[in-house]
């Protein structure tokens, strides 16, 4: 399934409310890019610096990534929530 302009409009035409989605700020690009390059930079470190082993350090990586993403889920709830 695909989703385009046309099945929009039908949408549209039988009264259903479609609303525009947010944009998102600048910031909260800047944001996820920051938090992208700690990811890859915490990688590194263990890998390069602390000489864990690859697999150790995806782990890791993986692990901080996973972290990240549930603080982010939470704080878009509250605020959601709030509106």
């Amino acid at each position: 399934m695909t989703v385009d302009h046309e099945m929009i409009a039908e949408d549209a035409s039988h009264g259903d409310r479609v609303t525009p989605t947010d944009e998102v700020s600048t910031a909260t690009m800047v944001g996820y890019a920051v938090a992208g390059i700690a990811v890859v930079g915490w990688f590194l470190f263990g890998w390069l610096v602390q000489r864990q082993g690859f697999i150790d350090s995806v782990g890791e990586a993986a692990g901080t990534a996973f972290a990240l993403l549930l603080v982010v889920s939470v704080i878009g709830t509250v605020r959601r929530s709030r509106r």
